[in-house]
């Protein structure tokens, strides 16, 4: 049933418990599991695909907590979630036909400038602001914008989507990051069935990764819950800052 040894199995499941967690609370989850699931074995192009399987149950079961503690309502972010789901598939299907290295070059820049916007702008807090600009106009552009570059690459795209609620949409940080889930659920989603098509997911550890990232991320969301922009500012500026120090290092090494 599994792809992998049960000894490497269990360290896949702890790994996704945590990547659930933090994904839960400011995203970046891709961090943790993308790396365990190569060096449990997995071509790169398979690491993506599983990790795609597995991340999206943590997103349902952070998108399904956050509504329960009435943060978001799902039901208004519906045609949202459609557009995501559409701009995932397009990303995934497009992987190997569009420059991503090009894309990759300049997302460390953008990782640490969102680390450096929620690290030093005041005021950041759970208390939303003026918005710049109208949500249809955020859900035609930002959204299938950042779900087109989730199925296309991943990493971040949970950072991505928090910078645009808090920047544009004027949302305090514990909502916004509510607003995020269910977003990367639908492009999630969407990147499996590309990916299903294209890659070959490891299906069995996907599945068993993603029960344990159900519990991470229930876990991730009530704490964030309880303590709001105090737990997820700090997690968020580590994550992106972890992730573009990553990248430059798979660059440069």
């Amino acid at each position: 049933m599994f792809e992998v040894a049960t000894d490497v199995l269990i360290w896949l499941m702890l790994a996704a418990f945590v990547a659930g967690m933090v994904d839960s609370i400011a995203g970046g989850g891709g961090l943790i599991t993308v790396p365990v699931l190569v060096l449990a074995g997995a071509p790169p192009v398979t690491a993506i695909a599983t990790n795609k399987v597995q991340g999206v149950f943590g997103a349902g079961m952070a998108a399904i907590s956050y509504a329960r503690g009435g943060h978001v309502d799902p039901r208004r972010q519906m045609k949202s979630a459609l557009l995501a789901l559409v701009a995932g598939v397009g990303g995934a299907l497009l992987t190997s036909h569009l420059p991503t290295e090009v894309i990759r070059l300049g997302l460390p820049v953008l990782l640490i400038g969102i680390a450096l916007f929620f690290a030093l702008k005041p005021g950041l807090n759970d208390i939303d602001r003026a918005q710049r600009m109208a949500p249809g106009l955020f859900a035609l552009t930002i959204v299938p914008l950042v779900a087109f570059y989730d199925g296309l690459i991943g990493p971040g795209a949970g950072a991505f989507y928090m910078l645009g609620f808090v920047a544009l949409a004027g949302y305090g940080v514990l909502r916004a990051t509510a607003h995020t889930k269910l977003l990367n659920f639908a492009s999630n989603l969407g990147g499996i069935g590309a990916y299903a098509l294209v890659a070959s997911p490891w299906w069995g550890v996907g599945l068993a990764m993603g029960a344990a990232q159900i519990a991470g991320a229930w876990v991730g969301s009530r704490l964030a819950m309880r303590v709001g922009a105090r737990l997820i500012k700090p997690v968020l500026v580590t994550a992106a800052t972890a992730l573009a120090v990553r990248l430059l290092w798979q660059m440069w090494g």
